[in-house]
């Protein structure tokens, strides 16, 4: 069977993600290393991921700000773990001007160094912990609960478009608490969200847990993820949340007054997903015909394309497609009006057709004067592409009646894509090995998925061990699942009593 990619995903998967992006017009290289341009079609779904996301964050009664992209690094110097934790990836400003050096080149001015260096922000935790200091006085400022959608640097040695890139869009969560328990409230609600949101939003089933010591966020107490399943098998972090404890806090004079008259540190929290996401709806939903786009997130979901022939029959096939799109906008789907295209691109009909398979249009429906005649539309589901005899699967469906089915169908498309992730996530994780050779052979070659082994959640020196020799074998400890079965057994790392339960895999 031919398909619209140049590589399926079995003879290279990588070149595969690289092909969904350029053919479905995602994304394009900048011209500076780790950054991508974002065309229309991946802009909008990240402005879906936006909107959905936002409402979710507003009902939490979290509000919207914004802070600057130049942190001074005095901020960070003061949070020793965190400025640690991300020093080789900082992008530095140490100049404000740049003048001719006499060769037809411009350098940096010499007269115009700055007396402190400005970190391109890489998360702001550090400035929006300044702010907090100021804002929050009383116990009655409390809790402080801020977001903001921005852009964010960290200079990645290997890159990869929407997965690993210098330059990244996210929103991120910062929350100022009077007590550990209010603080592990938030951060719980906001694993929680994430979880939700890619399930229900998304179709991209999850295992939300909460990561080993060594994979925390520098200067967190705790760190959450979710973790979601790729079609080869590897892991991708798709979204965390951290319990900062008071250390920030402490860092930034985040205090307050309590109601005896005395002063406390602030317990606080930060969340975040990013345009990550996006590269995981690729792997997760997309196939050797380009992208599976979820109907939440699509920015079109119904794209009517006439089959017009420069005839006397195209004004009729051009009404009638008006009258269609007018309809369909008309009906709700997820609460929403149904978003719909009419295609008018003077373009062949069957280009128009492959290109947006490629994008991953949910619905794509082809109007010829056939059709007109008939009261009819042939209607083509991206989640089904071909029929059991490997021909494109069009249904010719009178117009009224798929007028009426939208709405149902587009529901039914995203289920089917969660029904789909999720029995290849559920059928990827193995329980039943129980030493280092049983792990170690369990990813011999290219076997997909994770295992899920006990382990006595070892730290120090002894953990260390255990990522080492975890390093040596290409694997890595993604989360221990909040749903995990008790621990009963021995550790498979160091052979002592074991407390839980942690998932071990390839990952991105």
């Amino acid at each position: 069977m031919k398909h619209a990619l140049p590589v399926t995903r079995a003879q290279d998967f990588a070149a595969w993600y690289q092909a969904v992006i350029a053919e479905a017009d995602l994304a394009e290289e900048s011209g500076v290393r780790g950054c991508m341009v974002i065309r229309p079609w991946g802009y909008g779904i990240w402005e879906r991921i936006q909107k959905l996301m936002d409402a979710r964050i507003k009902a939490a009664g979290v509000e919207n700000c914004y802070f600057p992209l130049f942190i001074p690094l005095s901020f960070f110097e003061k949070e020793a773990d965190h400025v640690d934790g991300f020093a080789k990836e900082m992008a530095v400003v140490t100049h404000h001007r740049l003048v001719g050096d006499g060769k037809g080149k411009l350098i940096p001015d010499p007269e115009s160094k700055l007396e402190e260096p400005l970190v391109v922000r890489p998360t702001s935790e550090t400035v929006i912990g300044q702010a907090m200091s100021r804002w929050v006085q009383s116990w009655r400022d409390l809790p402080l609960l801020t977001n903001q959608w921005a852009n964010v640097v960290r200079w990645e040695m290997r890159t990869r478009m929407f997965l690993r890139t210098s330059e990244f869009l996210w929103q991120e969560g910062h929350t100022a608490h009077a007590d550990r328990d209010d603080a592990m409230r938030e951060t719980m609600r906001a694993l929680e969200m994430y979880r939700d949101f890619s399930e229900n939003a998304l179709a991209m089933p999850v295992v939300a847990g909460e990561k080993p010591e060594n994979e925390r966020f520098p200067g967190a107490v705790a760190t959450y993820s979710i973790e979601a399943m790729m079609q080869d098998g590897k892991a991708l972090q798709a979204g965390t949340s951290h319990y900062l404890g008071t250390g920030f806090a402490e860092a930034a004079g985040i205090k307050y007054q309590d109601q005896e008259g005395g002063q406390q540190l602030c317990h606080t929290t930060s969340w975040g997903v990013s345009t990550r996401m996006i590269g995981g709806v690729i792997m997760v939903h997309g196939d050797d015909d380009g992208l599976r786009c979820p109907p939440q997130i699509a920015p079109h979901q119904v794209v009517i394309v006439p089959m017009l022939r420069d005839n006397d029959e195209d004004a009729a096939v051009i009404a009638y497609c008006e009258e269609l799109a007018k309809a369909l906008g008309e009906r709700d789907a997820f609460r929403e009006p149904v978003r719909v295209l009419f295609d008018k691109k003077p373009t062949k009909a069957a280009t128009k057709r492959w290109g947006w398979v490629k994008k991953g249009a949910p619905i794509i429906v082809e109007v010829g004067g056939r059709d007109v005649a008939g009261g009819n539309v042939s209607v083509l589901r991206r989640d089904r592409l071909y029929n059991e005899a490997g021909k494109t699967n069009s249904a010719i469906l009178p117009r009224d009646a798929f007028v009426a089915e939208a709405s149902a169908m587009l529901a039914d498309i995203e289920a089917n894509l969660h029904a789909e992730a999720k029995a290849r996530l559920d059928g990827n994780i193995r329980r039943d090995v129980t030493n280092r050779d049983g792990l170690a052979a369990a990813f011999a070659g290219d076997k997909p998925g994770w295992v899920e082994v006990e382990w006595a959640k070892p730290t120090g020196d002894a953990l260390d061990k255990v990522v080492e020799w975890l390093k040596g074998h290409k694997l890595t400890l993604r989360n221990v699942p909040l749903d995990a079965a008790p621990a009963t057994g021995a550790c498979i790392f160091t052979g002592g009593a074991a407390v839980e339960r942690v998932l071990v895999g390839r990952s991105y």
